[in-house]
Order: structure tokens, then C-alpha cells, then sequence
């Protein structure tokens, strides 16, 4: 038999009844790893000894499959429930069935007791540490793997995050919280397409708040800007899932109204008009009361040749309300003949 003189003799625990089979097996370890009288192998007689040894305190387990108290492969579920150890059986049984319900069982390895088998235990203890070795290794980078991944995914959702908040920030007023004009004009110009593409309606809202500058300077910039973010807010309750709604600039806001004709448009405009009302009803300390302008133009009503000339239209029917008295609701169509008599070539033909 020979050994490797470098090699260092694990923490060897002998399982085994028999006493002369026990004595074998530890000549043969102690003649492999040239063991003096401090030997490093213990052995016990019986499963229950065996499950009172702390198994921290070795590196592999010997086992017989028959123990006097209890089945070997109990003895084998109770360690490997315990602690993460190698354990062969050395057994006599020579039965391919009862080894492959070792392995199994958790079991490492499996030798019987027949031959020249005590030449081939410490080897056999060899590979199977090398082996425990190799798979602890492997749990060590698959937890470290699992926990790189777990830091991969948490920094992928943070960067999802700050890429929502990054486009959030150049889509949105912040102010409001409605849409940016910037992006107003991205829907605008994909909605005109789809309209255009389908012939289906399209209308435009222009928004503005009459007396919003008086308001301003006699109660204050921050009693100013709740006013926007209120206004903003019922807009927002007054549109379906689908229409647009955007701070245009200052306090004028604009809607884009996918599949809406204008009087369906004006029913819009007119609720929430109607909200603001109950909103300084609501708020009587609030004296000066602040109404709407609004003006509305329509793709098939007013016959837009671009995205761009839908929104001046319904600017131009916003400025028209301005003009007229103010708190009120003008469609483009309305004065539309008057604009193409004075412009024949505008836009609005």
C-alpha cells in the first residue's frame, strides 16, 4: 500500500459492531497516513453512540449498513439531517439494490467488505473528500452566484427605477404632473397620424385660466401654483384612459381627445369648467374668482392640414373666448368662415 508521506490523515469516525473488522480498517488508515499513537480515527460500536458524537469533530464517517441498535442507513438520515458530511458505507451486503438505496439516501460511496477491500479504503476516503470538497466548493459559488444574481436583479430594478423617474422628469410637468409640452407634441403628432390613417375624429382643447395673473399677485406665487395643481387635478378626473392632457405654458393647458368629435369635446371642457366653479364655491376665502377660457377645433369639423395646425386652431378659438367677454367656450368652426374670409390661404381652409 503506499501513501503520499504530504498527506495529513482527516477526522476519520469508524462506525462498525464488529471489533476485529474495525481493527482492520484502522490498521489500514493508519498504515496509509503512517499514524503514531495520537491517531485521528475514532470508532463506536452502535448507531446511538455514533449519533452522540458532535460531527463537527470529523471529516468523513465509516458506516456499517447492520448496527446492533439500528438500521445504518437511519443512522445516515439522521447525520446528513444533522450536518453536511461524507459518509461510505462498508458493509458485507453484496447487493446492487441495497447500495443503490444507499447512494440514495445521501449516502457517498458505498464498498464491500470482500477481498483486498481494506487496501481500498483509504483511497476510497481520498476520493470521496476531494469530491466533498469539490461539491462544498460548488454550494459556496452557487450561493455567491445566487447572491451576485440577487445584487444584479436589485441594481437592474433600481436602474429601471431611476430610468422611470429620468423619463418621468422629461415627459412630466412638475408643477401639475400632466404631461410636458414636449411630450404633448409626441402624442400629438402620433395621434394626428392614427387619425389621419383611420379617419377617425380628433379633437383639440386650449385651456386658459381667465384672471390667473390678478389671482397671482393679490394671493401669492404658492396660492398660485395649488390653483394650477388643482385645475390640473380635475382635468385629469375628467379625462378616459387614452385622452391627453398637458401644462402648455404658464397657466394654459391643452387636451387631445382621440376619437372625439367637438361636441363631445365641448361636453368634456364644459364639466370641468363646471368643477372649477364648485371649486372656489367651495373655497370662498378665495376672492378672486378664477374662470375658464376655452377653445375647441376638431380634425373633421375644422379640416387641419397638420398636427400642428390642429393645436393653432384650437388656439385661435381659445384666443376668440379671451376676446369675446372671457368664461366661455368657442369652437373654431364657429368663426372658421370669418378666419377664411379675412386669410384665404390660412390654414384653416
Amino acid at each position: 500500500m503506499t501513501h503520499d508521506a504530504g498527506k495529513i490523515c482527516p477526522r476519520i469516525l469508524i462506525v462498525d459492531d464488529n471489533q476485529d473488522h474495525c481493527e482492520l480498517i484502522r490498521d489500514a488508515l493508519a498504515t496509509y497516513y503512517r499514524l503514531g499513537p495520537d491517531s485521528r480515527l475514532m470508532i463506536v460500536r452502535g448507531g446511538r453512540q455514533c449519533l452522540e458524537q458532535d460531527f463537527q469533530d470529523y471529516d468523513i464517517v465509516l458506516l456499517d449498513l447492520h448496527l446492533p441498535d439500528m438500521p445504518g442507513l437511519t443512522v445516515l438520515e439522521e447525520i446528513l439531517r444533522r450536518t453536511d458530511i461524507p459518509v461510505i458505507f462498508v458493509t458485507g451486503e453484496n447487493d446492487l439494490s441495497i447500495a443503490s438505496q444507499a447512494i440514495e439516501a445521501g449516502a457517498q460511496d458505498y464498498i464491500v467488505k470482500h477481498g483486498d477491500y481494506l487496501f481500498a479504503i483509504p483511497p476510497l476516503v481520498e476520493k470521496n473528500l476531494r469530491l466533498h470538497s469539490i461539491k462544498i466548493e460548488h454550494d459556496r459559488l452557487q450561493l455567491r452566484l445566487e447572491w451576485m444574481l440577487e445584487e444584479l436583479q436589485a441594481k437592474n430594478r433600481q436602474l429601471e427605477e431611476s430610468m422611470a423617474k429620468l423619463r418621468e422628469l422629461a415627459t412630466t410637468d412638475p408643477l401639475t404632473g400632466l404631461d410636458n409640452r414636449r411630450f404633448f407634441a409626441e402624442h400629438l403628432a402620433r395621434e394626428f397620424s392614427q387619425a389621419q390613417r383611420h379617419d377617425n375624429e380628433l379633437s383639440c382643447c386650449m385651456i386658459d385660466l381667465d384672471h390667473y395673473k390678478e389671482f397671482n399677485d393679490t394671493l401669492g406665487h404658492q396660492m398660485g401654483d395649488e390653483l394650477l395643481q388643482r385645475t390640473a387635478d380635475i382635468i385629469r378626473l375628467s379625462l378616459r384612459e387614452g385622452d391627453v392632457a398637458a401644462r402648455y405654458g404658464g397657466d394654459e393647458f391643452v387636451l387631445l381627445l382621440p376619437m372625439t368629435t367637438s361636441e363631445e369635446a365641448l361636453r368634456v371642457v364644459q364639466r370641468i369648467r363646471e368643477e372649477m366653479s364648485v371649486e372656489f364655491r367651495r373655497n370662498a376665502h378665495l376672492r378672486i374668482p378664477v374662470t375658464l377660457s376655452v377653445g375647441v377645433a376638431s380634425s373633421r369639423d375644422d379640416f387641419p392640414s397638420s398636427a400642428d395646425a390642429l393645436v393653432a386652431m384650437a388656439d385661435r378659438a381659445l384666443y376668440h373666448a379671451k376676446a369675446t367677454g372671457k368664461d366661455r367656450i368657442t369652437l373654431f368652426r364657429e368663426f372658421r368662415q370669418e378666419v377664411e374670409a379675412a386669410n384665404p390661404y390660412s390654414d384653416s381652409r
